[in-house]
């Protein structure tokens, strides 16, 4: 299965950063690849269900996921539940590396679902899924550093 991970050191506190990680419906304001997230649902326990439309070399990816937060650990995991993908998992992690900075990470693992083109289009997707999620924290960086 596809893995990507992408890692950004920012120039703002953890707890910033987590409230730009887990705000999902701010992001299509200020990320020109995301179309749309809402959050559609959510449990007693903080477990909320949302849907997304992203824009991803020029088409539309369209999901719901289940994401679920532990704020203690500053982690959002996320599962999709529906979509144009087969498979669609991962998380944003949040880590504290000292003198007002953090590290977001995220990882998605990911299967498109067309076994006989999967050698084909996997590398493919997976550079896509790269740069995009590349854009995505640049985007939670530029955010929180004009807000600060």
């Amino acid at each position: 299965m596809p893995h990507v991970e992408v890692n950004l050191p920012i120039k703002a506190p953890a707890a910033e950063a987590w409230t730009a990680v887990t705000r999902l419906e701010d992001y299509a304001a200020y990320m020109e690849n995301v179309e749309s997230v809402t959050v559609i649902g959510e449990t007693d326990t903080g477990a909320r269900t949302s849907e997304w439309s992203v824009l991803l070399k020029g088409s539309v990816l369209e999901w719901i996921e289940v994401d679920t937060l532990d704020h203690d650990a500053r982690v959002m995991s996320f599962d999709q539940v529906s979509g144009d993908l087969d498979v669609f998992n991962g998380y944003w992690r949040v880590e504290d590396t000292g003198g007002g900075t953090s590290a977001v990470t995220f990882v998605v693992d990911f299967e498109i679902g067309i076994p006989l083109l999967a050698d084909m289009l996997n590398p493919v997707a997976t550079k896509a899924l790269r740069e995009n999620a590349e854009h995505m924290l640049h985007a939670i960086e530029r955010r929180i550093t004009a807000v600060s």
